[in-house]
């Protein structure tokens, strides 16, 4: 795929967190994408800066082409796609989403092209959620390569597990709780960020992060589980998810993040947290629970293919190809 010229559709540039009107159709194209994909086009963390009131031009970069109304599916403007880059000082995560009606087209590189513009593509990475083999083609037109795969696993049963977590068995001086809200926050940020202490994502959740992610819908503290010792501190956790039916697609549970502590490592608690938490969302009436992993994890993908757990999908991370 050869970059696109650069101003063929009007490309709009929003540093910051765009307007609620812009937002409601920069969400249409995401929800479009993921029905026609069966997966999300951008992460979580994404879609929490977009609609954070506080995303500054030094943390959220948007840029939007849309269609001509001779192109357009409908009247008017049509919103083709979106580029969205999460700043982290100078380096920064893109992610693109292209409307099913507009791909094939040259949406994405004239969306690239324009980021070249505006800020180059210096200190970026780019996730491409799904691995399609278009996305690698335009990382590759841009001088970028596969750095990082990240599966998407999944356990599918029809019935509960045939161990009851009250048969989960936890080591003398532990004990399984729920989180509470407006208790245990700041311990289990400090929990997870020594947990996931070499995690470019997940070990540098912040409060805000977490309250953005409790104020989603989907948030259950039910679902949310902790191993704690005699003195309440937390030393593991299984915080799991639901993602709503959509677009003819049953309901799905989800192992959303799995920790222990760097002093509790070699108790079982992750396995013991993970059949926990997979043991409630059956009983919830899922038959079907997905997971993220790291690919070259090793030790975290054997636990899950032991628990049922088989290879669905990947997300592929690109980088430049002079990265080392």
């Amino acid at each position: 795929m050869s970059p696109a010229k650069t101003g063929s559709w009007p490309v709009t540039v929003i540093p910051g967190t765009p307007e609620p009107d812009a937002l409601r159709d920069i969400f249409s194209v995401v929800d479009a994408a993921e029905d026609t994909d069966g997966n999300p086009p951008f992460s979580e963390q994404t879609l929490v800066e977009l609609k954070s009131k506080n995303a500054g031009t030094h943390s959220l970069l948007v840029l939007t082409t849309h269609a001509p109304a001779e192109n357009s599916v409908t009247e008017g403007e049509d919103l083709a796609g979106v580029a969205v880059v999460v700043l982290n000082g100078s380096e920064g995560v893109l992610e693109i989403a292209v409307h099913p009606a507009y791909r094939n087209e040259g949406v994405g590189a004239m969306l690239v092209d324009k980021l070249k513009q505006v800020r180059g593509l210096h200190g970026l990475k780019a996730w491409s959620h799904g691995g399609h083999e278009a996305a690698a083609d335009l990382a590759a037109s841009y001088g970028f390569r596969a750095i990082r795969e990240l599966w998407r696993m999944r356990l599918v049963r029809t019935g509960p597990s045939d161990t009851p977590a009250s048969n989960f068995s936890v080591p003398d001086g532990v004990r399984l709780r729920t989180f509470v809200p407006h208790q245990d926050e700041a311990a289990w940020l400090a929990a997870n960020a020594a947990a996931f202490s070499h995690h470019p994502e997940q070990g540098a959740m912040t409060l805000a992060d977490l309250q953005a992610r409790m104020a989603e819908p989907w948030f259950d503290p039910n679902g949310f589980f902790l191993a704690v010792d005699d003195n309440d501190q937390i030393l593991g956790f299984h915080w799991t998810k639901v993602h709503p039916a959509r677009a003819g697609q049953e309901a799905i549970g989800e192992v959303y993040v799995v920790g222990v502590t760097p002093g509790a490592q070699g108790m079982g608690l992750g396995k013991t947290l993970t059949r926990q938490g997979i043991e409630y969302l059956q009983s919830a009436g899922l038959q079907a629970i997905m997971l993220y992993v790291d690919a070259d994890n090793d030790a975290a993908v054997a636990l899950y293919r032991k628990l049922g757990f088989t290879k669905w999908d990947s997300d592929v991370m690109y980088g430049p190809m002079s990265a080392s």
